[in-house]
């Protein structure tokens, strides 16, 4: 999936955890030649150059992802667009712009985008993109569900705690050897080499989608490397947001959909998501947090680094 993987296993040895690390490995690979929008020989490669041409038959694996990105499109009433992989590269985020792009160029980037022209066949287990040129791709909503995938195969496999951190996407489960929970640390987004807080985990996901990295700045307002499908303009006011819950996958599709919606709208949607929980960090640095994480939790996390 173009991005790095760790993997932590508790096992009885090493020879063991190695093992199953290695199982891990190929099954990562086996996801991303099946998804990767990268790779000719992919499914998903298929489905994209058979766009307003015809329909193509996918794995059952491959179309319920499918399935499920759609109803997140349809959730975050498009914040997030599985189809955002026709988008015209327009926004550089390298340093080499020096203004923003004409608003004719934005509204047309984003013109072979929008997930309602995504057309899906259960009974046949085929997609069919209607529109010539249109592309789907799972970016990092990919490495989220194969972060899940792999915690339930070394579940099944008798593997009762590790790690699987794609690029981020983070899914831990059980407990470290000596009896502790896995703790991992949040980045403070204005001071990247300081963590905001250190949160402890034992059968979760954890995400977060940030513009700290990547950012331009135009007549004093920020614009994240994150781009809104459904308009083409980069999102603005969260600089970064971080999500807990039972999926490495939802968690992923919350933490960048929340992005692009905002500290209000971000909100209202996680609301009805009670078992996922969000920090929102503001562009002028203030902290939000989703109103089942208590300021006293947060409080906590953050005293584990004064402590330390």
């Amino acid at each position: 999936m173009g991005s790095r993987f760790d993997i932590t296993i508790v096992a009885g040895d090493s020879a063991t955890a190695q093992h199953y690390i290695d199982t891990v490995i190929a099954e990562v690979s086996r996801i991303e030649y099946l998804i990767s929008d990268w790779k000719p020989e992919s499914q998903v490669s298929a489905v994209n150059r058979n766009a307003g041409i015809a329909p193509v038959k996918v794995d059952r694996e491959v179309f319920e992802l499918t399935q499920r990105a759609l109803h997140f499109s349809h959730i975050t009433h498009g914040a997030f667009d599985i189809s955002f992989a026709a988008m015209d590269r327009i926004w550089k985020f390298d340093g080499s712009m020096t203004k923003m792009p004409p608003a004719e160029a934005i509204k047309k980037s984003v013109e072979k985008v929008g997930y309602k022209n995504i057309i899906l066949d259960s009974v046949n287990s085929t997609i069919f993109l209607k529109l010539k040129g249109m592309k789907i791709g799972f970016g990092a909503l990919g490495e989220g569900y194969a972060a899940d995938r792999c915690r339930d195969m070394m579940l099944q496999k008798g593997i009762t705690a590790g790690i699987v951190n794609g690029s981020g996407d983070m899914r831990t489960w059980g407990k470290q050897p000596d009896g502790s929970s896995w703790t991992i640390g949040v980045t403070n987004p204005f001071h990247k080499e300081n963590l905001f807080a250190v949160v402890p985990l034992e059968d979760e996901a954890v995400v977060t989608s940030g513009s700290y990295e990547k950012f331009v700045v135009f007549n004093g307002k920020r614009y994240a490397h994150i781009i809104n499908p459904a308009t083409g303009y980069p999102a603005t006011g969260l600089t970064s947001v971080t999500v807990f819950g039972p999926s490495a996958e939802m968690a992923n599709g919350f933490s960048t959909s929340l992005m692009v919606l905002g500290k209000k709208a971000g909100l209202e949607l996680l609301s009805h998501y009670p078992a996922y929980k969000c920090i929102m960090i503001a562009d002028n640095g203030q902290t939000f947090t989703s109103k089942n994480l208590s300021a006293k939790k947060l409080h906590s996390w953050q005293r584990t680094i004064n402590n330390e």
